[in-house]
Order: structure tokens, then sequence, then C-alpha cells
């Protein structure tokens, strides 16, 4: 058991890229618990968001932040700290860092300075949601937020109603009905998805179908929260 143990302690010089929770806190795993801890400092999207979940688990540590607006110079100053011995883990505000969420450049930072980067799995709303859907699963395309112009949304649908894969994707509540008009348009009554809300929580919803019987049912349910969408091939009768 000598390796597990070395792997609940933070390398000098190392990140980690740390999977939290998307919803259920119980979803951490005891080696991210273990390193969120012990590293030198977390880097994060939302301080407030990061800082109120970890106390949660009773988590302290120092976090600093690193979100969109500032990804292009912190993800310089932090590499600088990696490289003169600090361990870092980064998060996002729920689930897999980088994966439609700050993370991309420090970690390209880190392979150019050759600085060891070790990912810490857990959850992920895209393969949650895929892995309870019932649609094929062989294999998907994941886009993460659609843009947020209709125009730009319908393009997309257009240019992937003959996809052979599966696609993922998330929405917002703001925008999440705009979105099954413009599938209902685009894609027809009768092509399957799974439309998946609030995952892990404690009112989560998951609902496969026809999109016409999904939107139906959409009418009526809540639409307070974050979403995950998924869409089966064409060819796809569940």
């Amino acid at each position: 058991m000598e390796g597990v143990n070395q792997s609940l302690t933070p390398e000098p010089g190392s990140l980690y890229v740390v999977a939290t929770p998307i919803g259920n806190l119980a979803d951490l795993t005891e080696r991210a618990r273990s390193l969120l801890e012990k590293v030198s400092f977390v880097a994060c999207e939302d301080t407030r968001v990061s800082g109120g979940m970890l106390s949660k688990l009773g988590i302290k540590n120092r976090l600093v932040s690193y979100h969109d607006k500032n990804e292009r110079t912190m993800a310089i100053s932090i590499a600088d700290r990696l490289a003169n011995g600090e361990s870092v883990a980064l998060i996002s505000d729920a689930g897999t860092p980088a994966v439609s969420d700050p993370g991309f450049r420090l970690t390209r930072q880190c392979h150019v300075l050759s600085i060891p980067v070790i990912p810490v799995p857990g959850p992920c709303a895209a393969t949650t949601i895929l892995s309870a859907s019932g649609l094929p699963s062989d294999g998907f395309l994941f886009v993460g937020f659609l843009p947020p112009k209709s125009a730009a949304r319908k393009r997309f649908l257009e240019s992937h109603i003959d996809s052979p894969y599966t696609i993922i994707l998330y929405e917002s509540c703001h925008r999440i009905e705009k979105l099954m008009a413009e599938m209902l348009e685009i894609l027809g009554p009768d092509r399957f998805v799974c439309i998946g809300r609030e995952l892990t929580k404690r009112f989560e919803s998951i609902t496969t179908g026809a999109l016409a019987s999904v939107a139906e049912t959409f009418k009526t349910s809540s639409k307070k929260g974050e979403f995950a969408v998924v869409i089966a091939p064409r060819k796809f009768v569940l």
C-alpha cells in the first residue's frame, strides 16, 4: 500500500488537476481531499464558491483566483511558483477543470516548462449524464456550452443533424427553453435525447425519450439549475 499512501501526499513542483463534486459533496474522493488539504495552495475559479465548498468539507487551504479573465497572466504566475517547488491543486467551481472550464492555459504552460501535471479524476457532468442517458456511448462529441445567440446554435444543430456520434452539451437555465425549441425545429420530434438537470443534487432529474415527448414533459418541469443535454445519432431508436 506504499504507493497508495504516497499518492495522497503532493510532490513539490507538481500541478494536480483535481475534480470536485458537481453537487453531492460525498462524491469527493479520498485522494482529492488529501491533496486539497496538503498542497501549497489551491487555484480556483471563484474563491467564494470554492471557499464555501471546501469549508463544508472541512478543508482549509489558501485559495488563489484563476478564472477566464485572468487565466493568461495567472497561468504564467502559477507555473513559475510550481517551478520554484510549490505544489498546486487546480479546481473549477464544480466538476473537472479544463473541461468547459478554465485550466487549459495552465496545464499547457506546465508542459512547456516540463512541470508534472497529475490528474485526480472524479465528477464530470458530461460523463455523468452520458452514463445514465440510455443513449449510445461508444463514441461521443462533447461541445460544452453552445453560443448564446440563437442563429449560431441553429447553425451548430444543422451542421450536426447527421452526426454519427452522440452529442453532449451544457446549457443554462436562461436558454434551455430556447434550445429545446430549436432542437425540435431542426432535429425533429423523433430524435432521441436526454435532458439532465441538477445532476447529483437533491432535485436531480434525468429524462430520456423522443424529443417531442421530452419537450412535452419539459413544459411542466422546473427550469431552475444547470442542464446537461445528450443528443443521440439520427438513426438511433430506444
